[in-house]
């Protein structure tokens, strides 16, 4: 009984885990779009397009 808990308590820690991994790479990716634009942005401004 005390293994079945061990494992149970391991299997929602794993799961909570990877969800959380695919949550940060999706902000990831979403503040690396951002960081895009506004890169994109300063290069028309250096270039005199503002």
């Amino acid at each position: 009984m005390k293994a079945l808990v061990v494992l149970m308590l391991l299997a929602a820690f794993s799961v909570t885990t990877l969800s959380a991994c695919n949550t940060m790479a999706g902000a990831g990716r979403d503040v690396q779009a951002v960081g895009e634009k506004v890169e994109d942005k300063a290069e028309d401004c250096k270039d005199g397009k503002c």
